[in-house]
């Protein structure tokens, strides 16, 4: 009877091991499926050409009456920017209420719009991407297109930032915080980045990634964009290094003469110590549209746009994702 008892012990335990073991490998390959789950899910997060497009041919459109700060055309490229952030599901940022930082500037009611993604781990570290959502209105006098449509300056540049808002909401894997912020006011000397820059605690702020005329090939070639400021801070060395082997290069300002890391809104910011530098692919030394009626969405190239912000997205992504630091600028 001993015996008995013992066999059957013996073969109890030998069960449950056995359902243990199963168990084991069951939940070992429910992990493995998750992760290859969450892998082809990461996989499938793109910056799709037809958005981009969306977005461009949008913002620069005749309805838009050349978005000049404190017109109804800026109200309605205002109002299409806020629900693209409620779409993507961003946050408020600090104190504000609504995506509008709100402001006058000699007389005129205009606005930054700002939208948070926040960080997992670094919340309180802070990335910015950016572009100027305003340009030049319409012609007071003449004959026939008196629209300044402003799609290479700057929608093409608010057209990235919606792109990759919405590319890394979905991939929910940065670390920082991130602020998608479309100033207003640059082609009237930098004035929603310079008001941005008097509230924030510049210390918090890792890198500024600036978008302006993103829409052309530049003489670099297909594929490439240049940076400005390039020397002034490491930021441009991250981005070479995470490009590498994607078949997009990123070179150096090929305009030093043009000083244009001052003319853009990253200057704001980079006065603070933020290196904040902008990303452009234009050939400005023989553009023909730059600050002409002529600056349509028709004019622009889809894919060097899409190409380009999908680079952005790449290169600066271990910043965003907390595992490089650039360097703080020192204006001279």
């Amino acid at each position: 009877m001993k015996k008995l008892i013992y066999s059957l012990a013996l073969s109890s335990v030998s069960i449950l091991v056995g359902c243990k073991e199963t168990q084991k490998v069951s939940n070992v390959a429910a992990t493995s499926t998750v992760k290859v789950t969450k892998q082809v899910k990461d996989n499938d997060v793109t910056i799709d050409l037809s958005t981009v497009k969306k977005h461009l041919y949008t913002l620069a459109s005749d309805e838009m009456q050349g978005r000049k700060p404190g017109t109804e055309g800026m109200e309605k490229a205002t109002q299409y920017i806020e629900n693209e952030y409620k779409r993507i599901g961003l946050k408020t940022f600090n104190v504000l209420t609504t995506y509008r930082q709100n402001f006058e500037y000699k007389g005129i009611k205009m606005s930054n719009i700002i939208g948070l993604l926040e960080g997992n781990s670094k919340k309180d570290e802070f990335v910015i991407v950016s572009a100027h959502h305003d340009h030049l209105g319409v012609k007071k006098e003449g004959e026939g297109d008196l629209i300044f449509n402003g799609a290479n300056d700057d929608a093409s540049g608010v057209t990235g930032v919606l792109a990759l808002a919405e590319y890394f909401a979905k991939k929910g894997s940065n670390e920082r915080s991130i602020l998608f912020v479309c100033f207003t006011a640059e082609e009237m000397g930098l004035v929603g980045s310079e008001h941005f820059g008097k509230g924030i605690e510049a210390n918090k702020f890792v890198a500024g990634i600036n978008l302006e005329l993103i829409g052309k090939e530049p003489k670099t070639g297909p594929k490439t964009a240049w940076l400005t400021g390039f020397e002034k801070s490491d930021f441009g060395q991250i981005i070479q290094k995470n490009l590498e082997g994607s078949g997009y290069q990123l070179f150096p300002d090929p305009y030093p003469k043009f000083q244009l890391f001052l003319r853009s809104d990253n200057a704001s910011l980079a006065r603070l110590g933020v290196p904040s530098h902008t990303f452009s692919t234009t050939p400005i030394d023989i553009d023909t549209d730059y600050h002409k009626v002529s600056d349509e969405a028709e004019t622009l190239d889809m894919e060097v746009l899409t190409e380009t912000v999908k680079a952005v997205a790449r290169g600066t992504e271990s910043i965003i994702n907390g595992k490089d630091t650039p360097s703080r600028v020192e204006m001279n």
